[in-house]
């Protein structure tokens, strides 16, 4: 039982120590951009899109673009 008590204090520790916002739960219910974009078919490209492709969104907060067929 004592390992126990040890390790969620440990994990209390940890977590006190991120900084506002980087926490797990901070984005329930939000997607980041380039999990949207393969979740459509498309890919992340820093390029211009390849040809037959079109640009459908962004990816890496804008950054990017997330170019489909």
């Amino acid at each position: 039982m004592r390992p126990l008590y040890l390790l969620l204090l440990l994990l209390c520790l940890l977590f006190s120590y991120l900084p506002p916002g980087a926490g797990f739960f901070t984005g329930i219910g939000q997607r980041s951009d380039q999990y949207i974009c393969a979740r459509k078919g498309g890919t992340c490209n820093f390029s211009p899109c390849p040809l037959f492709t079109r640009i459908d969104g962004t990816c890496y907060r804008g950054k990017a673009k997330c170019c489909m067929r």
